[in-house]
């Protein structure tokens, strides 16, 4: 609570000194085409009035060479300025760019001067571009200044395409049809776009502005940045200081109907258990081919409402999650979503308390979602029916089979799965955001997940307020309402009962030109739930704060830029008892060929209590810890050391080095090696927990290697190491090799063969996909996976087995075609 009203005052103190910076800020307006004292030059006359985008008739040839009249006629963007690393400097070479519609479409295009050996083009799929020189856009087509189409080409014309929002930073996991074409020629590149308008959302009609960024991105010259508007480093986010464009007139409305059938084929293969005459050891087994059929639909209400339907989707992932070590985890693990279904418009449902974690929902039958905006009103709906959670596998349901034999008279009691198998979770969420003056906006949001008898429910508001063009703030407020089974540390038990708790989040941030600083609050409490989203922790409170310093840039010197950070943390239970502290200091520079490097140093400790793993002792009941106490604590000193460099057009590296002091082994063990504990190695593995600290090893490193322009590889190693400080032992050391490879045919057809590897699970984890997406909802995919054991152990009787072993494998094909009309 102390760290609240410590909160709540410097908050009044930060709005009384907006108060007088708001007509600081209000008369800055009209001197905008003044010279900036802090660039090197000012905002042009030219660019502060909107540019006004001329309507042609013919339609330009995208094939990238801009010799159509359109262009001769088009709006014309010149005088691009370097923002990175220089200071609104001359850029290394001229950049231009052209835009103008017709009734359908608007068309951009691009001409960049460069020496053509130090550009950097490859055949990529799409959204891979960004290791390439690049040209592109922020298109905020309802100038709200809050969001954005981000849009970007590389020379050959291929795609990166997705949404930026000030409050989440940059989500290429959209995809738009479209079309684009880039060729390279003798004295650097040039790049056409043709964008229908029913691809956007967007609102047009007379005196409608859209805001407008325009960047090029040069990787030989140290990563340079070219942008058309100039950039002011005393003002955070990137909408505010846009350029617009206006005169979008006449533009052809019509409802859009579009349908994507999908048909998978699949056959696996798998490690099962036992049956009724099985072995206990397991088998293996051959499933038969099995077809699943459905699709998807989107309907463009308006130009701003669209609703999306899918009926017995095939949401399985085509390429598979990054590995990741799951030695010593206390708390889930989170994966963001890949799902094209979910994507679109998934910046609406974000929110600082992650109440919607879209992958939630894994295998609906049915789901329906409606986006949409009028005037300064945005909102969202989703339903889902999910069979997943009552989907349950041939093991389970022999399982079952085998308990209800058992007890025949009463298997609900006995064998409480018969409740739950073949049974859907109905899940909604419903979200809405009001607009309050520029890059401002207040909300609510709702989500509910009911699954037989498992209810859960949430509800809050939230809003992100820019006070002057430093200061931003952004709050949420969450109840949640649960009723099902919660677990009782001082019964050990788990009983059926209602749950209802709080959560809360408070940032604000303050930009300058070299200055920077932001302070984070945010809390749930025992009983908070929210299963639509994702929640790492209970029962606990944070309050933290970031300062940073960073020189301007010199482009030229060896040294590009200086910078220097200091954050400090402090997390405590609602019981007022502290959990974690943390501090560090750490500095970087920027260096030449896209390289930097940094040291950073950690100092804080760590509390953990046993009710947080288990039991509460008290009379009668031994409690989940080893020892007279029930709770364990250690100070952490760290150093940590990071590189990264892009020595040449082909290479690319990067290495981190981290040694913790005092790092917590919680005690769980991890694959081949048992607990290390002291109570462990002296009473046995089924002693109660004994967590205590040691010294911890973190490696990543990365190395990524494009030999050509259709070829790239990239390899990946993390080790994580812990050794006990009582007992010298080592609790768990991960090696995890990960290797992937993509061959790109064209820029639609691709190869990639992907390979993982754990020591701690020692399991290979092969792959490999072939594909062709010449557009969005038009793919082809044939597949294959494996898991493989070396020298592991059962999964079920945990014996030894030497060599290879399968644990399961799948091979499929997956097609979908998009049907679109529009009426």
């Amino acid at each position: 609570m102390k760290a609240i009203i410590i909160f709540l005052l410097v908050l009044v103190s930060l709005s009384s000194s907006t108060a007088a910076q708001t007509t600081q800020s209000a008369d800055s307006v009209a001197k905008n085409i003044l010279p900036n004292a802090n660039t090197a030059a000012g905002t042009p006359a030219v660019k502060t009035a909107p540019v006004d985008l001329p309507r042609v008739e013919g339609k330009p040839v995208i094939d990238g060479l801009l010799n159509d009249s359109v262009w001769q006629s088009a709006a014309h963007f010149t005088d691009f300025l370097q923002i990175q690393p220089g200071d609104n400097i001359a850029p290394s070479s001229p950049v231009e760019a052209y835009m103008a519609y017709d009734k359908t479409t608007l068309y951009i295009a691009f001409r960049v001067t460069q020496p053509k050996d130090k550009i950097r083009a490859n055949v990529v799929r799409r959204d891979n571009i960004f290791d390439d020189d690049y040209v592109g856009m922020f298109i905020d087509t309802f100038n709200d200044q809050q969001r954005a189409y981000a849009l970007f080409f590389n020379p050959f014309g291929i795609q990166a395409d997705g949404t930026y929002a000030e409050a989440g930073g940059e989500d290429y996991s959209v995809d738009l049809v479209m079309e684009s074409k880039g060729v390279v020629t003798g004295d650097g590149y040039t790049v056409e776009i043709a964008i229908p308008f029913q691809s956007l959302r967007y609102e047009a009609g007379k005196d409608k502005k859209w805001g407008i960024q325009l960047y090029r991105r040069v990787k030989w010259n140290n990563n340079e940045l070219d942008s058309w508007m100039p950039d002011d480093r005393s003002r955070s986010g990137n909408l505010s200081k846009a350029g617009h464009i206006t005169g979008m007139e006449g533009i052809e409305t019509k409802r859009t109907l579009e349908i994507s059938p999908t048909v998978t084929l699949s056959q696996s293969g798998r490690r099962s258990r036992y049956t009724f005459n099985g072995d206990p050891n397991g088998r293996y087994v051959n499933d038969g081919v099995k077809a699943d059929i459905g699709f998807t639909a989107k309907f463009g209400i308006t130009p701003t409402i669209t609703l999306d339907f899918a009926y017995n989707p095939d949401f399985a992932q085509v390429e598979a999650d990054a590995p990741v070590t799951a030695a010593n985890q206390r708390f889930p693990i989170f994966y963001p979503e890949k799902r094209p279904f979910f994507l679109e418009r998934i910046d609406m449902f974000q929110s600082p308390m992650n109440l919607v974690n879209t992958r939630s929902i894994v295998d609906p039958d049915i789901a329906a979602k409606l986006t949409g905006r009028r005037g300064k009103n945005t909102f969202g709906i989703i339903y889902a029916s999910d069979k997943a959670p009552g989907n349950f596998g041939k093991d389970e349901r022999e399982s079952y089979l085998i308990c209800s034999s058992q007890y025949q008279a009463d298997p609900d009691r006995y064998c409480p799965a018969g409740r739950l198998i073949d049974k859907n979770a109905d899940i909604g969420v419903f979200r809405f955001k009001r607009d309050v003056g520029k890059e401002s906006n207040i909300g609510l949001f709702s989500t509910t997940y009911n699954f037989v008898d498992h209810h859960n429910h949430t509800g809050g508001f939230d809003g992100r307020l820019r006070f002057d063009k430093k200061t931003v703030f952004e709050f949420q407020a969450v109840g949640t309402h649960t009723r099902g089974f919660f677990y009782d540390p001082d019964t050990d038990n788990t009983t059926y009962r209602t749950g209802n708790g709080v959560g809360y989040s408070a940032w604000i941030e303050r930009s300058g030109r070299n200055f920077y600083m932001n302070f984070l609050l945010n809390g749930k409490s025992p009983n908070y739930r929210a299963d639509v989203g994702f929640t790492d922790r209970v029962d606990t409170n944070y309050a933290g704060i970031f300062t940073r310093y960073r020189t301007d840039p010199k482009p030229k010197s060896a040294i590009v830029s200086k910078q220097i950070a200091f954050a400090s943390s402090i997390s405590y239970d609602w019981s007022g008892r502290s959990q974690r502290q943390f501090s560090e200091v750490r500095g970087s520079i920027n260096l030449q060929k896209n390289s930097s490097l940094l040291i950073a140093f950690q100092n804080g400790y760590e509390r953990v209590f046993e009710h947080e793993f288990g039991p509460r002792r008290r009379a009668g009941q031994p409690g989940a810890f080893f020892g007279p106490s029930s709770e364990r604590s250690a100070g952490v000193n760290a150093i940590q050391f990071r590189a990264n460099s892009t020595p040449t057009k082909q290479l690319s590296f990067f290495l981190l080095l981290d040694g913790t002091w005092g790092a917590m082994d919680y005690d769980f063990g991890a694959g081949d090696f048992p607990r290390a504990s002291y109570a462990a190695q002296t009473y046995g593995q089924n002693a109660p927990l004994d967590p205590g600290p040691g010294f911890m090893l973190t490696i990543e490193g990365n190395v990524r290697y494009q030999p050509t322009s259709a070829l790239g590889t990239e390899l990946n190693f993390s080790k994580y190491r812990l050794r006990r400080n009582d007992t010298g032992l080592i609790a768990f050391d991960d090696n995890i090799y990960s290797s992937r490879t993509t061959y790109q045919f064209t820029r639609n057809i691709w190869a990639r063969a992907r390979l993982d590897y754990s020591t701690l699970s020692k399991r290979f984890r092969p792959q490999i996909v072939l594909g062709w997406t010449p557009n969005p909802g038009t793919a082809l995919y044939v597949g294959y996976s494996d898991d493989l054991s070396y020298n592991g152990r059962n999964p079920y009787t945990g014996q030894f087995e030497p060599g290879f072993q399968g644990n399961g494998r799948t091979f499929f094909i997956k097609a979908s075609y998009l049907f679109k009309k529009s009426f």
